[in-house]
């Protein structure tokens, strides 16, 4: 029978790091089990019976054969070999759910770009509405603050125009009273000559009495 390395019964994955140190604690015991042992091919049927479907990465035959050969009781070898057959097995399992499939990563992929196309599509449409509420608040504020410079621009016209009619009419008083007091004035001027030229006339008359009764007086004062 040949030799065969224990660790090349291990997967390159999963077992490189499982050792054998438990067949050192095992007191060797000089015992040898023959090929066509019924335990062997009972051990052997249990084994295809239990796990049909699984593909074993160790040659159990040969794991027990080995362990013999290192002076394990056929039973002790037998557990072993089973417990390390199973413990390899349930690595592989193990390694293998880790790892995924090419075409699940190409879904996987397929998932991501579809879900990262529809994320820039949603965050483009966003964008774009939220750009287009802009322009219409935009618009809006242009022309609430067109309605409210047209009504300032109103209200100075509005305030102007007043302005000039109350300036039109303090003019049109302002020129009133000065016609007024011109008349008046030039009725005051007219008055004050006449006034002068009547006692001018007064004097005069006056004055014409005097002389002719002094005149009259002497011509009295020569007759006498």
């Amino acid at each position: 029978m040949s030799s065969v390395s224990l660790a090349s019964l291990v997967y390159r994955r999963g077992g490189a790091n499982l050792g054998f140190r438990c067949l050192s604690l095992i007191r060797p015991i000089d015992f040898h089990l023959s090929d066509s042992s019924p335990l062997l091919r009972h051990f052997s049927s249990q084994i295809g019976k239990t796990h049909v479907n699984k593909v074993y990465l160790a040659d159990t035959l040969a794991l027990v054969r080995k362990l013999e050969a290192q002076g394990l009781p056929t039973k002790q070898a037998e557990a072993i070999a089973l417990t390390l057959t199973e413990t390899l097995n349930d690595s592989l399992e193990n390694v293998t759910h880790s790892f995924v499939l090419k075409s699940e990563m190409d879904e996987i992929e397929r998932i991501q770009d579809f879900n990262i196309s529809k994320f820039k599509s949603e965050m483009k449409s966003t964008q774009e509405h939220h750009f287009s509420l802009l322009q219409q608040e935009t618009r809006k504020l242009q022309r609430d603050i067109e309605k409210v410079t047209a009504g300032h621009r109103l209200d100075l016209n509005l305030e102007r125009g007043r302005i000039l009619d109350e300036l039109a009419k303090q003019v049109a008083e302002t020129t009133e009273l000065t016609n007024k007091l011109d008349r008046e004035i030039h009725e005051l001027r007219t008055q004050l000559e006449t006034a002068k030229y009547g006692d001018t006339k007064f004097w005069i008359a006056i004055l014409v009495s005097v002389s002719t009764w002094g005149l009259a007086v002497r011509s009295i004062w020569k007759n006498l």
